[in-house]
């Protein structure tokens, strides 16, 4: 048994990754199965102290959704799983409410209970024949209000979003500027370019990459999307959308500041009340 300490490169928690070594082959190939423990907050306001193991591979990408359990996600604002959110066929399955964004009692978005700094995201996605839903990151649960009280907004107005949408059949594709309500665009901002979704009921690969300010989203294997946040643009570009000072200044000072002080946040699979799927869920985290 071999064991090495994994220090996550985002500074704000430490892993141990234990290496399960087999017996040397004729060839001398080595065979080894790695695991990570990251701490993960159970419940809103909870101190992320509860490590869970997690597979990781040779290139550093860590599994964050086992194919069969919720190990490691819960509710926003909650400390389980909403029933509406299921596991089938190995991926993460919400089941629409036919409601849209009135999220019902057991539904709601749900978050990867880890908050990540500088990290690559990496995942499947499918939706059903006129769906909506959204990847957010640098979420915030809990946010300071002007009155200096603590308190639980939706996650949409404090981290950005990775569109999620059924282009051909959804009407919020026609809506906001320039197509930027399109799937893999960041949502109400940029376009993403080239547009290049498979329909509905197809598996469609999405990547988040953030790294100290840059953004980029990917789409089917092409870079679709880059901006740069905490700058003069990113700013601009929020007065310029639904989340401006002017129409909702409290998203737009949340979204401003996004990450919050320590520029970090959870990632988030959004209820816009259809069916969605999500599967092979997997992050790297960057230095």
């Amino acid at each position: 048994m071999k064991k090495a300490i994994y220090i996550l490169s985002c500074g704000f928690a430490a892993a141990t990754i234990t290496a399960c070594q087999g017996s040397k082959a004729a060839s001398n190939e080595v065979t080894e199965a790695e695991t990570v423990l990251l701490a993960c907050s159970p419940a809103l306001q909870a101190a992320a102290t509860d490590s869970l193991q997690f597979p990781i591979d040779a290139d550093g990408y860590i599994t964050i959704f086992d194919g069969e359990t919720f190990n490691g996600w819960r509710g926003y604002g909650k400390d389980h799983v909403p029933a509406r959110w299921t596991i089938e066929d190995g991926a993460i399955k919400f089941n629409g409410s036919g409601g849209g964004e009135a999220q019902t009692g057991d539904g709601g978005d749900i978050i990867f209970a880890h908050k990540l700094k500088n990290f690559e995201l990496e995942l499947e996605w499918m939706v059903s024949k006129g769906g909506n839903s959204g990847i957010f990151y640098l979420a915030q649960e809990v946010v300071t209000d002007k009155d200096g009280n603590q308190v639980l907004e939706p996650i949409y107005i404090s981290a950005p979003e990775y569109q999620i949408l059924d282009n051909a059949n959804h009407p919020d594709a026609r809506l906001g500027i320039d197509k930027n309500r399109q799937s893999a665009s960041l949502y109400d901002m940029i376009p993403a370019v080239p547009q290049n979704q498979k329909p509905y009921g197809e598996w469609n690969k999405a990547t988040i990459l953030v790294y100290k300010g840059t953004v980029v989203h990917g789409q089917n294997d092409e870079n679709v999307v880059e901006y740069h946040l905490w700058t003069p643009q990113w700013t601009n570009m929020l007065q310029d959308s639904k989340f401006s000072e002017e129409r909702w200044p409290i998203a737009f000072d949340l979204l401003n500041n996004c990450g919050g002080d320590d520029r970090e946040g959870y990632i988030g699979l959004q209820d816009h009340g259809d069916d969605v799927w999500f599967r092979n869920i997997r992050v790297k985290v960057l230095d």
